[in-house]
């Protein structure tokens, strides 16, 4: 059944709601609108202030890693009774270390992307620290996939 774009699908009695967002490469005229979604939906779902506060920051970062260093791809949204879930998945690069950009600060960001006020090195770090639970997943030449975890 669709709701206001909502998919609702039942697992063992629980409603989960999972919604999925294509991202473009360098399509900076719709950066921020996934998250914009994201964080309309947990308000008409009466999630708490300082939760959506902490999801609109991870999912911000995340869909602005994916516009700016991937060549595209999909971001996730997956809510249930007990958590919020964001899965972005590039359809590469990939990233080269990425102990060394998890660093504040790192950046691979071209001159172009810093002149537009983005690629400061703070989105990884951001979107741990925002998270309950953080998992990122790459190599170069492949696909990076984040999932980020909100407890509710």
């Amino acid at each position: 059944m669709h709701v206001d774009n909502m998919l609702f699908t039942f697992e063992k009695g629980a409603r989960k709601i999972q919604l999925s967002y294509v991202i473009a490469k360098n399509d900076f005229s719709k950066a921020g609108t996934v998250a914009s979604n994201i964080k309309k939906t947990l308000r008409k779902l009466g999630i708490s202030s300082d939760i959506i506060k902490r999801v609109a920051v991870a999912s911000y970062e995340t869909e602005m890693n994916v516009i700016i260093h991937s060549h595209g791809g999909k971001m996730y949204l997956r809510i249930d009774l007990e958590k919020i879930t964001i899965i972005a998945e590039d359809e590469g690069p990939g990233i080269e270390d990425v102990e060394m950009a998890m660093k504040e600060g790192y950046s691979t960001a071209t001159s172009q992307i810093r002149e537009l006020g983005f690629g400061a090195g703070m989105g990884l770090p951001n979107i741990k620290r925002c998270a309950d639970d953080f998992e990122i997943n790459s190599s170069l030449g492949n696909s990076t996939i984040i999932k980020v975890v909100f407890n509710l």
